[in-house]
């Protein structure tokens, strides 16, 4: 159960990756009949600090705090890819998890949980500048430099900045279901979910315009996901040679038509799970997959889990 958080902090704390972990976690919006986290902030080298942008902090609480945390955030920080760490932090963390606490890392913050060895054997998530060092570094650690986060459950890993707030929706999503995560998302003013597996970055991640004929083939494929299409009846309709238009796909999403209309039917077939009692088999028909065996291969394959378990977790309140 998701209700005691720590962010543990270090000299050169990032101001925006700690006010991430704040934000989620350390608002109180009861008055919308949201969970109140215990939260605090502590720190791993003294009650004084000073952060990136020049200014002090004061930090009350030091790393017992970190004793009783069921996540232990670790936002980025100035050279956490060059700095040694506290031994006594690293020791605190690998404590944590041992005892069963989740650790979840915004941008270099996963420097921290490397030296730990707490990513030793297992995937992780880094902001693409520094995705190379760290795979230096810590040979033992798998680098997955083009996502926004990883989930090697029991640690969290995010990429860079806006990163950390989907890596945070995650785990409360996974915690404490949709409705929880997308109300907490709706005050943040932020998008209630994005794939850990999206792109961290793409050649243009906007339309030039709203006349970008790719931008136009994208909405004609969102709106007719149930739809086979193949890579050259896209590019006939955007007026283009199938390799101009795989190119140019590629450069505005950062992945292939392929690709793209996979992770959108699983993406709505997860709403639809979420949020209707349809039957999977309609399910599979609404969102493209044809059978219910085909719905539930990709679903095992991109989700790690069956439509029915990932219904279980993630019904709404309201019609479970």
């Amino acid at each position: 159960m998701l209700r005691n958080v720590t962010a543990v902090v270090l000299d050169g704390v990032n101001p925006f990756e700690l006010g991430v972990v704040c934000e989620v976690f350390g608002t109180d919006r009861s008055d919308d009949g949201l969970p109140v986290y215990d939260f605090a902030v502590a720190s791993g080298e003294g009650p004084r600090l000073t952060s990136r942008a020049g200014f002090a902090l004061h930090v009350e609480h030091g790393l017992e705090r970190l004793e009783t945390a069921d996540l232990i955030a670790v936002p980025a920080g100035s050279r956490y890819e060059s700095r040694a760490f506290p031994p006594e932090l690293l020791d605190a963390l690998r404590r944590g998890v041992a005892r069963g606490a989740r650790v979840l890392s915004v941008c270099t913050g996963v420097f921290v949980l490397a030296a730990a060895g707490l990513l030793d054997g297992r995937r992780c998530a880094a902001h693409w500048r520094h995705a190379d060092e760290l795979a230096r570094a810590y040979p033992r650690l798998t680098v997955e430099p083009d996502v926004l986060y990883v989930d090697a459950d029991p640690v969290i890993t995010s990429a860079g900045t806006a990163a950390g707030i989907d890596a945070c929706l995650h785990l409360v999503r996974k915690e404490q279901g949709p409705e929880v995560a997308n109300k907490i998302a709706r005050r943040m003013v932020v998008p209630p979910h994005r794939d850990g597996g999206q792109a961290q970055y793409i050649e243009r991640p906007l339309p030039r315009s709203q006349g970008d004929t790719v931008a136009e083939v994208l909405v004609w494929m969102d709106r007719h996901l149930d739809r086979e299409v193949t890579v050259e009846q896209l590019a006939a309709r955007a007026h283009m040679s199938p390799r101009t238009f795989a190119r140019r796909f590629q450069q505005e999403t950062g992945t292939t038509p392929y690709r793209w209309l996979l992770r959108q039917r699983v993406l709505l077939a997860q709403r639809l799970l979420e949020a209707t009692d349809e039957t999977v088999d309609t399910i599979a028909d609404r969102a493209g997959f044809g059978t219910a065996a085909a719905l539930r291969h990709q679903f095992v394959r991109v989700l790690g889990t069956t439509p029915n378990a990932y219904r279980r977790t993630f019904r709404c309140p309201e019609i479970a």
